[in-house]
């Protein structure tokens, strides 16, 4: 017999209005909506807790904390794939694309090597054998400032379930690196580097984006369409790089630094994504815009963990409260992003839709998770 999951008596986000219902999941898709507050014999009483889509993350480092929990130090790769997916299902992440970065440097002090093919070999293996607990999709980091980029995105084919390519470039003095001095403040405590090892290191990547920088940014475009990818910019933060975004066709706007960066994406129909910390800080750790004024602007349609997951669930709490609208919303960690990845069969609490769902109960200003179902089996 298959599993049925009946959830009733529950306040049920639908994508734009909360009704008090039960949702019946069968065969891992909802089969029914039905609204009411009774509890029918065999359901679970949900006593009034929220009932609502399964979050969807499009950008996350939280892999590659678990591959390399301090600088220098390499995890063994299965179970830090292991542990990633059970930290995600238990903050109520049940679709993940787990951001790979893709180009490496090569330096003594401050260089990197290649390790996503790798990586994401390991990765599709446990997902096609069943050993997560919530779906796993690829994000390449396309890192336009490097030395081996295009050679390491030929390495991935059309099977691999790529499903974002982002445009990543890091050279110090523009986008998130605009103030060096933060860029320096990060390096050097990461990397241990005095004064004149961090000049060398900037000097190296000014030379390398200036050598390469062009024809990465050709080459990870036309990878993207090869791979069937969606591909997204990263870190805009004027006008005349967004329309070079929109001309190099991006579906969506990861971490724009400036509300000019943001105002531009909208104009030309890019959705806007911004961190969950940011927003639940109250403005970025780089200096950055702040994802609540772009909030309040009507400026933001995603939110990604980034590199806290648990920060997902509250920071969509914390934009019903500059909203006042928890249906758009919860949107912002569901439907907008399956919307700009291309996945149309989750992300709303429809008939037909995945059955991947939370249970969601408030304590105070705090939320919590009393249940995580990724297609109607628990997972948390």
């Amino acid at each position: 017999m298959s599993e049925v999951l009946h959830l009733a008596n529950a306040r049920l986000v639908l994508p734009d209005r909360v009704i008090t219902g039960q949702i019946i999941i069968a065969d891992g898709r909802i089969e029914s909506i039905v609204e009411g507050d009774d509890v029918p014999r065999g359901a679970l009483d949900c006593q009034g807790d929220y009932v609502m889509p399964g979050l969807i993350e499009l950008h996350t480092d939280n892999l590659e904390r678990h591959i390399e929990p301090r600088p220098k130090v390499d995890w063994p790769h299965v179970p830090a794939l292991l542990a990633h997916d059970a930290e995600l299902a238990s903050t109520g992440i049940t679709t993940v694309f787990d951001a790979l970065r893709v180009g490496s440097i090569h330096s003594a002090k401050a260089g990197y090597g290649a390790y996503a093919r790798k990586l994401a070999d390991e990765l599709l293996g446990l997902n096609a054998s069943g050993h997560f607990k919530i779906s796993h999709f690829l994000h390449l980091r396309a890192e336009i400032c490097s030395e081996t980029l295009l050679q390491e995105m030929a390495a991935f084919h059309a099977d691999d379930r790529v499903g974002i390519v982002s445009l990543m470039d890091h050279t110090p003095g523009q986008r998130q690196f605009r103030d060096i001095s933060a860029l320096k403040t990060y390096v050097t405590k990461k990397r241990n580097m005095n004064d004149a090892e961090f000049a060398e290191h900037v000097a190296n990547l000014k030379a390398m984006q200036a050598r390469h920088g062009d024809a990465h940014e050709k080459g990870a475009v036309a990878e993207a369409r090869r791979l069937g990818a969606v591909l997204a910019s990263h870190d805009d933060t004027t006008a005349a790089q967004v329309e070079q975004s929109f001309a190099n066709g991006v579906g969506f706007a990861e971490f724009p630094t400036t509300q000019e960066a943001a105002s531009a994406s909208h104009a030309r129909g890019i959705p806007v994504m911004m961190g969950a910390p940011n927003l639940i800080r109250g403005g970025s750790h780089s200096g950055n815009v702040a994802a609540g004024d772009l909030a309040h602007a009507g400026l933001l349609d995603i939110i990604s963990s980034d590199y806290v997951p648990s920060a997902l669930l509250l920071s969509a709490f914390r934009l019903a409260e500059i909203w006042d609208d928890l249906p758009a919303a919860i949107r912002c960690v569901t439907h907008n992003p399956a919307q700009a990845a291309g996945l149309a069969d989750r992300g709303r609490l429809e008939r037909g839709m995945r059955g991947d769902v939370l249970r969601v109960c408030s304590v105070g200003d705090t939320q919590f998770l009393r249940g995580v179902w990724s297609r109607g089996h628990r997972v948390a």
